[in-house]
């Protein structure tokens, strides 16, 4: 016998209140007196009823769904961010669609998912998205928020670290404890984060009229693993490798170690992030931390109460260093 769905018809009947004030209660920011809450809470409970998102948005033509695009999923630091978004999000009523593409930018068919589901924003964190596929988006009442880089010419609110700043401030630390052969090992050319911290780090040192050595890397362990590796092998070693995140430092930081190098005796390590893996006993990783919960509760509010495009706001946050093991 096939079992019967329940619907918010059955729950109104049953809790003896309109089928729009089911509606309301299980709608977030809804009005609703406590009594009637209560009343089709317990009622929902008894039934086993759960609503349905998809056919409320298809109604209303949104739904509390946000979708997140992603990536460079191997990176400790975006596992770490989309676990904190989705329980976030959770904890106001949303739900998250989580989008991997496999392309440096978004295309269109990946923009289609969200489109499809009606979703109530979308939050791009580590991959490009073009002004036309935003204007789109903006089109269809779907605001777009950027989190951990922004973009001049897309016209969408971002969110990030403050990188020049911090990276200059790194670079102020390196700088005091007196050391001068600097090896900074960057990120992905294409990426506001790489872009600011190189020159946070350099400008930095060039108005002290220190020449550093720069190391085009990728975000990669694998990269930075190699780029030490080579540098070493062909004679330089230097008194301090900077890399661009924390997954590139602990690259060099293997490397160095593989190759009976003293860390750091011998050579200073520092990071960018804080990664949990930077605190793990076998690392124990100078970085700079990103305030992550602030960042990713100041994404959500722009998500929620300014989405349109008027007044478009680039937020930067601070952040602070943490001197651990490499850098002791």
């Amino acid at each position: 016998m096939e079992k019967k769905i329940i619907s918010a018809k059955d729950v109104a009947k049953l809790a003896n209140v309109s089928q729009s004030t089911v509606s309301r209660v299980f709608t977030t920011g809804a009005s609703v007196s406590e009594k009637s809450r209560k009343k089709v809470l317990k009622v929902a409970e008894e039934l086993n009823y759960r609503p349905n998102a998809l056919a409320r948005g298809l109604i209303k033509r949104k739904t509390n769904i946000v979708g997140l695009a992603m990536k460079d999923i191997q990176n400790p630091f975006y596992h770490e961010v989309l676990g904190m978004f989705t329980q976030k999000l959770r904890e106001k009523g949303f739900s998250v669609l989580f989008v991997y593409t496999e392309n440096e930018e978004i295309e269109q068919g990946e923009i289609n998912n969200f489109l499809e589901y009606n979703v109530g924003g979308i939050i791009v964190t580590d991959a490009l998205l073009s002004s036309n596929l935003v204007t789109k988006l903006h089109n269809n009442n779907i605001p777009v928020i950027l989190f951990n880089r922004y973009h001049k010419d897309i016209d969408c609110h971002s969110v990030s670290c403050d990188n020049i700043k911090a990276a200059s401030e790194i670079a102020s630390y390196i700088y005091d404890k007196g050391y001068r052969d600097i090896v900074f090992i960057t990120g992905k050319s294409n990426a506001s984060t790489s872009r600011d911290r190189q020159k946070g780090f350099t400008d930095f040192f060039k108005h002290k009229g220190i020449a550093i050595t720069i190391l085009e890397g990728d975000y990669s362990y694998e990269t930075s693993y190699h780029l030490t590796e080579t540098i070493i092998e062909n004679g330089h070693e230097p008194e301090v490798v900077f890399g661009a995140n924390d997954i590139t430092a602990i690259g060099a930081l293997d490397a160095l170690k593989a190759m009976s190098i003293s860390v750091p005796e011998d050579v200073v390590v520092i990071g960018f992030d804080n990664i949990k893996m930077s605190s793990w006993p076998s690392y124990m990783l100078s970085t700079w931390a990103q305030p992550i919960e602030e960042m990713v509760n100041e994404t959500i509010n722009l998500l929620l109460t300014n989405p349109k495009r008027t007044n478009k706001e680039t937020l930067k946050l601070k952040g602070h260093f943490i001197d651990r093991n490499t850098t002791k």
